[in-house]
């Protein structure tokens, strides 16, 4: 199954933030929205990078409070790796798993088209593994 199937159906509202936003604004909606991360747009409005929890405390460890008026920019995970809609559940979920990363975001041309997480594909494979489990049951009743 793509990515693209995954996600057919959900709200086309994705959260994010600019990189020019203060720390203190992006962890506000992560708080707010009860969400772990955040795609970063830039000036080309283009994916810049994630701001993720992770992101927070590592910027809060080393600045202390000054760091909620850092600049989003200054602290996210520049350079985000992508998926495309077209990338197969699997083949995401072993990239997040080899990267050791729990966010990624689905670029379509150039523009954001869906953000996904881990407990997204995970929840994917759970589903199908049970969904498979059943149709074994099933089947070997009938047989």
């Amino acid at each position: 199954m793509t990515i693209a199937r995954l996600i057919a159906g959900r709200s086309p509202e994705i959260w994010s933030c600019h990189a020019d936003d203060s720390v203190a604004d992006a962890v506000e909606m992560l708080a707010t929205k009860r969400i772990g991360a955040l795609p970063v747009h830039d000036a080309g409005n283009s994916v810049a990078g994630i701001f993720s929890e992770r992101d927070v405390l590592y910027c809060l460890n080393t600045k202390g409070a000054a760091a909620l008026d850092l600049k989003v920019r200054e602290v996210m995970t520049a350079t985000p790796i992508t998926i495309t809609p077209g990338t197969q559940v699997l083949e995401a979920l072993g990239l997040m798993t080899r990267r050791r990363i729990r966010h990624l975001p689905v670029v379509d041309g150039g523009a954001l088209v869906a953000f996904v997480s881990i407990g997204d594909l995970v929840k994917y494979r759970i589903d199908s593994i049970e969904a498979e489990a059943e149709a074994l049951r099933s089947y070997i009743q009938t047989a």
